[in-house]
């Protein structure tokens, strides 16, 4: 694992070297934009998702709703330095009123008090229903701001534009929002559909690097769960970016984003609030692979140890011992997986942290049925199963924790 996250890291300071001159030369020569469409069976309603490099400059003129209305902006004071600006300038060129309250930067900000500081500000600026919500940031953002939309006089429209690799694939599509609670992640929330998601591939050349890390997790999360294409995609990607540093760049990455983005978007299509009934591999569920124990890390280390994709990488790991454990999944398709998620890059160190909290924390997962925890394991790479708690022992449980958190050393 060292030699690739070698590569990782002196990719992204080979990258960041360029000149800016040179990176905008790069971006401005390609102006194609992807557009995706969530189309939502319950109602006659839906997503539009954008994809393309710049597009943050635009975002006044494809905005699919019309000026004059306010836009509450919602950010934190990283991401607003370095994309507001342009933002507000292309919102206020064409017609929108634009306001901005931004919100402390990390998982822990997730909370009750963050919540009701967004909505008493859009109450104190007098928003109304045909108002607009802005979340412009990764997916800490785009789950507080999209949940405020959601509560605020029953519901403002919502945009994303989301600045991370995360949360352009994942969090920023399908219209799940929420806080944490000090016993678990994403306890409280609502599903709230964006009118549309703008996502700009240049905010990616601005990440660090644990923050790829994060998003590369995720992204290989969706492949193993969606078929061998998307996967072996998704592989072929990391593989390149281990050794070139302006992979983020090329058309390809754009098409994998979108390729991403497409697969999510068939399964919220599908089964948008994630159907407890449903046990199909189109089920909703089956992007929970890799976040059962993913959110227990996150849940003991009180959300400031992990990046949320980081615990995810682990969380697969788990997930793929448990799977073999069972007897679903041959040692190739496992080591597969391993391999896929030593190419995201170095991840923290999980051998050290405590089993049986793990486990305690195991038990205040928001996807459990009937009080036994539903896991998302693999039959094979692109064939995800839901199996009940019951059906996994104590000592399987325990062995393939302790295996995952030090699968990769």
């Amino acid at each position: 694992m060292g030699a690739t996250h070698s590569h990782v890291c002196r990719a992204h300071s080979l990258f960041k070297a360029r000149t800016k001159a040179h990176k905008e030369a790069v971006l401005e020569s390609r102006l194609d934009m992807h557009r995706l469409e969530i189309s939502l069976k319950q109602e006659s309603r839906g997503s539009q998702i954008n994809i393309g490099a710049g597009i943050r400059r635009n975002l006044g003129d494809l905005l699919p709703l019309k000026a004059p209305r306010r836009v509450a902006i919602i950010s934190n004071k990283r991401v607003a330095d370095l994309y507001g600006p342009e933002v507000k300038r292309s919102l206020k060129s064409a017609g929108f009123t634009v306001l901005e309250w931004l919100m402390p930067e990390g998982e822990r900000y997730k909370s009750f008090r963050s919540l009701e500081k967004a909505v008493t500000f859009l109450s104190e600026n007098r928003f109304e229903r045909d108002d607009l919500v802005l979340a412009l940031g990764g997916g800490v953002i785009g789950d507080l701001a999209g949940f405020s939309a959601a509560i605020y006089l029953r519901g403002l429209p919502l945009v994303q534009a989301p600045t991370t690799l995360l949360s352009q694939i994942d969090s920023s599509v399908g219209g799940k929002t929420g806080i944490n609670l000090a016993t678990g992640k994403n306890l409280i929330g609502a599903f709230h559909q964006p009118a549309s998601v703008f996502i700009d591939t240049q905010t990616l050349i601005s990440l660090p690097a644990r923050e790829l890390v994060s998003g590369f997790c995720e992204m290989v999360k969706q492949g193993l769960v969606a078929d061998r294409s998307l996967f072996d995609m998704t592989v072929q990607s990391l593989q390149k970016h281990a050794c070139e540093h302006d992979v983020l760049l090329s058309p390809e990455f754009e098409e994998l984003i979108a390729a991403q983005c497409s697969f999510k978007a068939s399964i919220v299509a599908n089964d948008e609030r994630e159907s407890t009934s449903r046990t199909d591999i189109k089920s909703r569920r089956v992007l929970n692979f890799g976040h059962t124990t993913a959110h227990a890390l996150e849940t003991i280390t009180h959300y400031r140890y992990f990046r949320h994709g980081e615990a995810v990488g682990y969380g697969m790991l788990v997930a793929g011992e448990l799977s073999r454990n069972l007897g679903f999944i041959d040692s190739g398709d496992l080591e597969s997986l391993r391999d896929a998620v030593r190419l995201c890059g170095q991840l923290p160190r999980a051998d050290h942290l405590d089993t049986n909290q793990i486990i305690g924390a195991l038990k205040h997962d928001k996807k459990s049925v009937g009080g036994q925890i539903n896991w998302v394991l693999l039959e094979a790479i692109g064939r995800p199963r839901i199996v009940e708690g019951r059906l996994i022992s104590a000592k399987s449980l325990r062995l393939s924790l302790r295996a995952g958190l030090r699968a990769l050393e």
